[in-house]
């Protein structure tokens, strides 16, 4: 009787070495292979897109991402929507209306007239959107365009 108890035992542990084999090669693949393979095709077919789609001032810096709001805070930028109108505070977009809203604030912080910055937001909208009410624009590419266009007012970053 002992010699068919250790046969048995012996036979329920071999069943566990497959199980933990093809874990440890599907963990292999699908955890580390396929991830650095993917990436490395995107490196090489959209590298813009693949590391982000980061934006760079004039002088070079790095300052984020197209696809991420950045928390500007200072009076002389357009700023993103609050975290109670967007869930997560990731939206890099504002609707028109919270662009023009905030519009005549970035005129008295930098002098630059409020046509001047109503016309840029105009240029920046987001033509995707059929209605009025759903056309955004992206916070950084305003606040980028202004540094540019601006450079006088925004000597610190250019």
């Amino acid at each position: 009787m002992e010699t068919s108890r250790d046969n048995k035992e012996g036979a329920e542990k071999a069943d566990y070495r497959p199980v933990v084999g093809i874990a440890i090669v599907s963990l292999l693949v699908c955890g580390l292979f396929f991830p650095l393979l993917i990436t490395g095709i995107a490196q090489v077919v959209l590298p813009t897109q693949a590391n982000g789609n980061l934006v760079h001032l004039p002088n070079g810096q790095t300052v984020g991402s197209y696809n991420i709001a950045q928390n500007f805070t200072l009076p002389i930028f357009f700023h993103t929507r609050d975290e109670s109108q967007s869930a997560s505070g990731l939206d890099p977009d504002i609707t028109v209306q919270q662009a023009d809203a905030q519009i005549q604030g970035i005129s008295n912080a930098t002098g630059i007239p409020a046509a001047s910055l109503q016309q840029l937001v105009d240029n920046n909208i987001d033509q995707q959107g059929r209605y009025v009410e759903l056309q955004y624009v992206n916070v950084l590419v305003l606040n980028i365009d202004l540094i540019e266009m601006y450079p006088s007012s925004y000597s610190a970053y250019t």
